[in-house]
């Protein structure tokens, strides 16, 4: 399946969310954030385009 440039970035944005939240964020608010609200499976939510 072929893909334009958009369907391409919005591919490359989803990737980079595609991670855990740095430690020094659960340092700076002081363990309030704990984890990625928006992590994604690749298995189970797919991106919809």
């Amino acid at each position: 399946v072929t893909q334009d440039i958009h369907d391409q970035e919005e591919a490359c944005q989803e990737d980079e969310a595609e991670r855990p939240i740095p430690t020094w964020i659960r340092m700076r608010t002081d363990n309030k954030i704990q984890y990625n609200a928006k992590r994604r499976h690749w298995r189970k939510t797919k991106l919809g385009f």
